[in-house]
């Protein structure tokens, strides 16, 4: 019965709070403070003792006292997992979105099938006689070297300063780009991570934006070089190819642009200087900022010997050097000819230059040299003082070869080429031309003509010292450039007889057919007038003047070879010999003694246009033939310089030093007279025909008075009295000189001179009261 009444009485286990009822202590419930961490089989613990919730809550309150100094130990660890945790998240993200960005970018670039080394912009290699190097020119401004042909200090430099463990990374340099991160944030002096193999890569395929893009592809570029390429290839390509500043790209173009010589041959202070450029090439030109430059040049070396490429004697020596100091611009006279080089070159090859090209030249270094210093020595000697700033020199030898060409007193200064491409007045020494036409008529040396005032329609030319000298040779004439006498030979040949003549030997300007052309008046340019000077020089044969031999390419293949090997005759033999002993007069006696060479006989003529404007001399000797000019690029006048002058001094000058070593050789004519009239017009001419023979006039009476009143070959302009001389073989006697030529008075209309007719070389008439009067 009491098992019964337990039975009734029981209660049954709840385990939720909600259903207890607070005023029945005998309740029996589970918290979950109560649970066994649910572990089956667990021992289960003795339930607390019961008490009121009051007391429950302090015991609760000591419990969650106690917990928080677990809980502060997990929450650290917790921190740093999930810190790791995230980080290793935002990295497999980060890694997903760079390789998308590379996947992105470079699904824009070409197949690297395609890929390719860009051709470098073809060089031309402009060299002289002896195979030496004048200039390099084209967008690069040098030729490419291969590595080993490079002094050994310009690799070395590059490397040390820019990427100093390039032969051991792989394209890109993780540990360059660390540092440059570090130094750019710490504020050290800005420095770029990217290799020499990425600057290649942005040189040959890349623009210079600073983009994401650009620096993408760049990377990927320098993988593929590094997996095409060997270090040294890369390296050669760079060296090749980087800009160094004031438009030389490569090595070679800015070891001849700083230091006019090969980069073959530099050494190790002008290497480093090269290495300092790459920074900045514009800023740290030598030809802007030598200081700065050599400053940069220091930072090298020691770069290099931190590296273990060079020893401290080497750094204290290099380091002793003074800056460089280049020119602003490409400076040597045989800038010069490189830039009439590629004007001629096109139109030799037959279009643009498609390829590297090896041009040789006629020019003598040696020639070209001295003839750039007898025009500076007289300029700084004596061109303040006269007013002379310019000068010019060509000088060619009897096939028309050019063996020397200065275009100004300094290309750095001025490119504009004076020799060639300036067209001036040439003056009296225009003349040889006109008494050449005159012997091709029938005179010669020794007939006379008389010097005495003039009058040809409104022009009355004079001599430069405004005397005269009654009645002298042809040969006296011309040593002392008479112009009463050369306007008289213009008339008796015709204006156009001269210019056919003038053309004929070389002359290719425009001329006027009015006999102020007797005073050169019609512009010329000095390379053409000294060419057809030439053909005086070689015994009547034209020399067509030219600066190059031949062009080929760099494996051999010939693009052009001159044909100037068999020149036409354009003078006869006797006509040469008779001028050549004329212009020796010049020299030896008339108007161009400062040009005298000892131990050699020299011909040529002086020329001075009005008011002093233009100054020449134009001579040659058995091996060349040179003409000088001296003036002013704006037309000023100079200071009384005629061309016995300046002009004959560095004439002098420059053949001196040209002959210096020769032996002596006579001119053409060995400079005596050939007074055989049946030797004149035996060589055949070019053009022209041949020059007809004097003719022997008729003596009887009929032809006498039919010359008396006009009849026959009647003259509009009578000539002054003509006197047939005959002498030995010989110069002439020298007479009075004068001090120079030149023309000093105005210059004639147009048409004086024109439509007249030509005389046909003749001794002079003998007339009616000749006869009555026993002459």
């Amino acid at each position: 019965m009491a098992g019964r009444s337990r039975s009734r009485d029981r209660i049954e286990p709840s385990f939720s709070g909600r259903e207890r009822r607070e005023d029945d202590e005998d309740d029996f419930a589970l918290d979950d403070e109560d649970r066994i961490d649910g572990r089956r089989g667990a021992r289960r613990t003795a339930p607390p003792p019961k008490s009121s919730s009051r007391n429950r809550a302090p015991e609760r309150k000591r419990r969650d006292r106690r917990e928080p100094p677990e809980r502060e130990g997990g929450g650290l660890f917790a921190l740093l997992r999930r810190m790791i945790y995230w980080c290793i998240v935002l990295g497999i993200w980060a890694g997903i979105g760079l390789a998308g960005v590379v996947f992105y970018y470079g699904s824009r670039m070409p197949s690297a099938s395609s890929w390719s080394i860009p051709e470098r912009p073809p060089n031309v290699k402009i060299t002289s006689v002896d195979g030496s190097v004048i200039a390099n020119r084209g967008a690069t401004g040098g030729e490419a070297l291969p590595l080993e042909q490079m002094s050994p200090y310009i690799p070395q430099a590059i490397v040390a300063i820019e990427d100093r463990r390039f032969y051991s990374h792989f394209g890109v340099d993780p540990m360059g780009l660390a540092r440059a991160f570090v130094n750019n944030l710490t504020g050290q002096p800005i420095q770029g991570g990217s290799t020499l193999t990425q600057q290649l890569a942005k040189n040959l395929f890349l623009s210079p934006d600073r983009t994401l893009e650009r620096k993408v592809q760049e990377v990927l570029l320098s993988f593929w070089l590094e997996q095409k390429y060997s270090k040294d290839q890369i390296l050669a390509m760079y060296l090749n190819r980087v800009y160094f500043g004031s438009n030389a790209y490569g090595v070679e173009a800015a070891a001849r642009r700083y230091f006019n010589k090969s980069a073959r041959d530099v050494n190790l202070g002008e290497a480093a200087l090269l290495a300092g450029l790459v920074k900045a090439p514009t800023r740290l030109s030598p030809a802007r900022d030598p200081e700065a430059a050599n400053a940069r040049a220091q930072v090298v070396l020691q770069a290099m010997r931190d590296q273990g490429y060079i020893t401290d004697d080497e750094v204290k020596t290099a380091m002793t050097q003074t800056p460089a100091k280049a020119k602003s611009y490409w400076s040597g006279a045989g800038q010069y000819v490189a830039d009439m080089v590629m004007d001629e070159l096109p139109g030799l090859i037959g279009g643009d230059v498609k390829e590297d090209v090896i041009v040789d030249t006629t020019i003598d270094k040696g020639l070209e040299k001295k003839a750039d210093q007898a025009l500076n020595d007289i300029l700084s000697k004596e061109g303040v003082k006269l007013a002379a700033s310019q000068a010019a020199l060509v000088s060619i030898d009897g096939t028309g070869a050019i063996r020397a060409l200065v275009g100004g007193k300094d290309y750095a200064e001025s490119q504009f080429n004076r020799a060639v491409k300036a067209k001036r007045q040439p003056g009296s020494s225009f003349k040889p031309f006109v008494y050449a036409a005159a012997l091709e008529k029938g005179l010669t040396p020794a007939s006379v003509f008389n010097d005495a005032p003039i009058r040809i329609g409104n022009w009355t030319p004079e001599n430069y010292e405004k005397k005269y000298n009654g009645e002298v040779t042809l040969a006296t004439a011309l040593a002392k450039s008479l112009n009463t006498v050369a306007a008289q030979l213009v008339m008796y040949d015709g204006p156009d007889q001269v210019i056919k003549l003038a053309h004929r030997l070389g002359i290719e300007s425009e001329l006027q057919p009015n006999a102020s052309i007797a005073l050169g008046t019609s512009e010329v340019s000095l390379e053409e007038l000294t060419a057809s000077y030439a053909a005086f020089m070689n015994g009547g044969y034209k020399a067509t003047p030219h600066v190059i031999r031949r062009v080929t390419t760099a494996e051999g293949k010939v693009l052009y070879e001159n044909t100037y090997d068999n020149p036409p005759r354009v003078l006869s033999e006797t006509i040469a010999a008779n001028m050549n002993a004329m212009m020796m007069g010049t020299i030896e006696f008339g108007t161009g003694r400062s040009a005298r060479i000892p131990g050699w006989q020299a011909a040529g003529k002086t020329g001075t246009t009005q008011n002093s404007r233009d100054a020449l001399f134009v001579g040659f000797t058995s091996n060349l033939t040179t003409g000088v000019w001296f003036g002013n690029d704006d037309g000023t006048p100079m200071k009384k310089v005629t061309g016995g002058g300046l002009p004959a001094k560095a004439w002098q000058e420059f053949m001196i030093a040209a002959h210096k070593g020769l032996s002596p050789a006579p001119l053409f004519g060995n400079g005596q007279f050939v007074t055989d009239p049946n030797t004149i017009g035996n060589q055949p001419m070019a053009q022209n025909g041949e020059p007809q023979p004097m003719q022997e006039q008729p003596s009887t009476i009929g032809g006498i008075i039919s010359g008396v009143f006009g009849g026959g070959s009647a003259e509009q302009y009578p000539p002054a009295p003509v006197q047939q001389q005959q002498t030995a073989g010989g110069p002439m006697p020298p007479g009075d000189i004068g001090p120079d030529d030149g023309y000093d008075g105005d210059v004639p209309p147009g048409d004086v001179g024109q439509g007249q007719p030509v005389h046909q070389g003749q001794p002079k008439r003998t007339t009616l009261l000749d006869l009555i009067m026993g002459q």
